[in-house]
C-alpha cells in the first residue's frame, strides 16, 4: 500500500522544545513563572529591577556590595552618545516609538568596540550598556517629539525612578517609583516567547548583542506580542464607562473580534503577573482620584470571561497586558510608550538569553537555528516549471 504523506501543520513552533535554558520557566497549567529557580510572584515587590538584572545575567541574587556595583555600572552607562540624540532630533515627530528604539540599538552598536569581541565578558558589558540606555532613549524620544529638551539621567535615582524622572522632569515619589519597579521586574523575562526566540536565533549566528537585541525589539513591536497592552487601553477608552462594558463585549465577540489582554499562548489559568498588577492599578486610580479605568478593567475581565465561556464553551484568562494598560495610563505614560516600556524591562531577559545561546547552551544543540519547511508550491504539477523567456510570456 502506498504511503500517504501527512501535511505539515503550521504550528508556529507551539509545543516544540528548541533548546534548553536555565534562565526561566513558564508552567501555564498552574500559572507559574520562574526566574532562575525563584517564583516571580515571590520576587515582585521584594527585590528591585537591578537585583533581577543581576539574577538574569549572573545567575544569582546579588549581595549588598554586588547590588551597589550593579547600580553603579548602570548609572555610569545611562548616558547615550550625543550623536544619537542629534539623530533623534532629525526623525519625523510621528515616527513609531518602537521603530525609534530599534534603530537606536543599531546606532549604539557603532559606538561600542565590544561588538568586535566574541566573549562572555564583552557580552555582559554590552548587556549592561543596553539595559542602562533603553530608558534614556525612550524618555528622550518622547520629549524630543514633544519639542522638549531631553532630561539627563540622575545618578542618585534607581532604574525605575530614573525613567519616570527623565520622562516627566519630576522625581517620582517612592510609591510611584516602587510600582513602576515592580512592573519592570514582572516584564523582565518570560522564557522562549517570540521576541526572545528572535534574539536567540540571531545570537545563534554569532552576531553581537546589539544585533540580537534589535531583533527582539522588532519582534516585540507587533501588536500580538508587546503591543497588546496599548490595544487594551485603546479598548478601554473606546468603551468609555463601566455601564458600556457588557454591550461592548457582546458586540465585539458577535463580530468575531477578540478582547485584548484576555487569552495567552501559554497560560491556561490567569497570568500570575496580572494578579500583582491589578491591585496596583486600583491604588493608582485612588491616587489620581479617578478609579474608572481600573473599574472598567475589572468589569471587562468579568464580563469578557463570562461571554467567552458562554460562546466558546471554554475559559479564557487575563494576561500581563490586561492591567498593565490602566496602570501605565494612571502613571501618565503615553499609550504608544507602553510597548517600549515592555522593552525597557525585557532587554534584561533578551541579554541573558543571548549570553546563554552563545556561551552557555547545551553542548548537543547545533551552532545555529536552521528549521526546515514543507514546500507546497505545486505551480506546475509534479514537475518543476519550464522557464519561458519574457518575450513569449
Amino acid at each position: 500500500m502506498e504511503e500517504v504523506c501527512k501535511p505539515i501543520l503550521n504550528t508556529g513552533l507551539r509545543g516544540f522544545k528548541v533548546a534548553s535554558t536555565k534562565i526561566s520557566d513558564v508552567d501555564g497549567t498552574v500559572g507559574k513563572l520562574v526566574y532562575r529557580g525563584y517564583l516571580v510572584k515571590e520576587l515582585a515587590g521584594k527585590i528591585s529591577f537591578e537585583e533581577v538584572v543581576s539574577l538574569l545575567l549572573y545567575e544569582r541574587l546579588p549581595s549588598k556590595d554586588e547590588l551597589a556595583q550593579i547600580k553603579e555600572m548602570l548609572a555610569e552607562e545611562r548616558h547615550v552618545p550625543p550623536e544619537l540624540i542629534s539623530a533623534l532630533e532629525t526623525r519625523p515627530k510621528d515616527a513609531l516609538p518602537m521603530d525609534i528604539l530599534q534603530s537606536s540599538v543599531g546606532l549604539l552598536a557603532h559606538h561600542d568596540h565590544d561588538t568586535r569581541e566574541l566573549s562572555v565578558e564583552a557580552a555582559n558589558r554590552m548587556a549592561i550598556k543596553l539595559i542602562a540606555k533603553f530608558p534614556t532613549i525612550v524618555a528622550a524620544w518622547d520629549r524630543i517629539r514633544n519639542n522638549k529638551k531631553p532630561v539627563e539621567p540622575n545618578p542618585e535615582l534607581g532604574h525605575a525612578a530614573n525613567f519616570l524622572y527623565m520622562l516627566n522632569g519630576t522625581i517620582p515619589d517612592d510609591e510611584l517609583a516602587g510600582f513602576f519597579d515592580v512592573c519592570l521586574v514582572l516584564h523582565a523575562e518570560h522564557s522562549f516567547n517570540a521576541s526572545t526566540f528572535a534574539a536567540r536565533e540571531v545570537a545563534s549566528t554569532r552576531a553581537h548583542m546589539y544585533a540580537a537585541v534589535a531583533a527582539g525589539v522588532g519582534s516585540l513591536s507587533g501588536e500580538l506580542h508587546g503591543g497588546a497592552n496599548t490595544r487594551v487601553m485603546e479598548m478601554l477608552t473606546d468603551i468609555g464607562s463601566v455601564d458600556h462594558v457588557e454591550n461592548y463585549v457582546n458586540n465585539l465577540l458577535e463580530s468575531g473580534g477578540i478582547i485584548m489582554g484576555l487569552g495567552h499562548a501559554v497560560y491556561k489559568v490567569d497570568d500570575p503577573r496580572a494578579h500583582i498588577l491589578a491591585p496596583m492599578s486600583k491604588v493608582m486610580g485612588e491616587r489620581t482620584g479617578d478609579t474608572k479605568w481600573y473599574e472598567m478593567s475589572k468589569e471587562l475581565e468579568i464580563k469578557g470571561k463570562e461571554a467567552f465561556k458562554r460562546r466558546k464553551g471554554r475559559d479564557i484568562y487575563a494576561n500581563v497586558d490586561f492591567y498593565s494598560a490602566s496602570l501605565y495610563y494612571y502613571m501618565g505614560i503615553p499609550m504608544d510608550l507602553f510597548t517600549p516600556i515592555f522593552a525597557i524591562a525585557r532587554v534584561a531577559g533578551w541579554a541573558a538569553h543571548v549570553i546563554e545561546e552563545q556561551f552557555g547552551g547545551a553542548a548537543s544543540k547545533p551552532v545555529l537555528y536552521r528549521p526546515d519547511s514543507e514546500y507546497i508550491g505545486d505551480y506546475c504539477g509534479p514537475d518543476e516549471c519550464s522557464f519561458v523567456p519574457i518575450e513569449k510570456r
